[in-house]
């Protein structure tokens, strides 16, 4: 269990900002923490990591006290036994695929982790190349079973697919929640895109100038409960178009296009590149706007 008070004063475009965060994290549990740029979650992810110093504050996981700045505990990054997967992959151009993972092992650590991980994020191919040689996805996969290489008990995720094609993406998203739930971690997740973090995430954080606003189930606080059903998808208003008494909404999921039959009702603050929650109720399929 990560339990988490920090507080420190950054500076922002807009000047000084408090970040005023508390957590309180189950362990096992996939944790995403969201909210516009400039609201404070990288900040909270680093400092959480120890790359970052709060000006005050506690932070304890499993019962061991990493920070306590009235007591003068602060672990170091190392000690603090993290996985931290970086928005920019952060591997090494000068070794390869193995040697990458082999950097991170600790002295003295059984290197069998690394054809475990290897196996895992299906690497065996590319063991032998250098970061130059791979695509960005093969990349972030790298650096995903470099971060699990010394077992981690937290595993911390930057925005780590915004660069990705939506199919990359979703590939990704799967290796994630598979290394997740096969290691037992507790995973905590910088995103902005709310159908990954629907997705993925057991609870959601949302974040807005430095401090919590909301926190809950994300399809709660997306949708404010007002959806039921047997399926729920999210997707992007790519057209919107009247026929006779009804509108024909189109909406992108993932690679697939879907048309929807809708009231005017429901299509009343409805605009092409909104963020669309399709579901079913009472079998017919609805669409809910999303937002915070």
């Amino acid at each position: 269990m990560i339990e988490a008070d920090i507080h420190k004063t950054l500076s922002t475009a807009n000047g000084k900002m408090l970040l005023d965060i508390q957590l309180s994290i189950e362990k096992g549990e996939f944790v995403t923490l969201y909210g516009s740029s400039g609201a404070g979650k990288t900040s909270t992810l680093r400092i959480l990591a120890g790359l970052l110093s709060a000006d005050e504050g506690k932070i304890a996981v499993d019962n061991t006290i990493w920070l306590d700045t009235v007591k003068k505990i602060n672990y170091t990054p190392q000690q603090r036994k993290i996985g931290y997967v970086f928005q920019d992959y952060a591997l090494f151009p000068n070794m390869t695929v193995r040697k990458n993972l082999e950097f991170a092992l600790e002295k003295g650590q059984d290197k069998s982790i690394i054809e475990e991980l290897i196996t895992i994020v299906e690497l065996k191919e590319l063991e032998n190349r250098k970061p130059k040689t791979l695509s960005g996805g093969q990349q972030q996969r790298v650096a995903l079973a470099r971060a699990l290489v010394r077992k981690p008990k937290v595993l911390l995720l930057d925005e780590p697919l915004s660069a990705l094609d939506i199919t990359m993406r979703a590939k990704l998203q799967d290796y994630i929640l598979k290394v997740h739930r096969e290691y037992e971690l507790t995973t905590i997740l910088v995103s902005h895109d709310i159908g990954e973090i629907i997705k993925m995430s057991d609870k959601i954080y949302c974040l807005e100038d430095g401090k919590i606003d909301k926190e809950g189930n994300p399809i709660s606080i997306f949708t404010n409960d007002k959806l039921s059903g047997k399926f729920q998808f999210t997707g992007e208003v790519i057209a919107i178009k009247q026929e006779e008494v009804v509108y024909i909404v189109t909406v992108l999921i993932g690679n697939n296009v879907v048309k929807i039959i809708a009231q005017e009702s429901e299509i009343i603050n409805l605009g092409i590149g909104d963020k669309v929650v399709v579901a079913s109720k009472a079998f017919n399929p609805v669409l809910l706007k999303i937002g915070k």
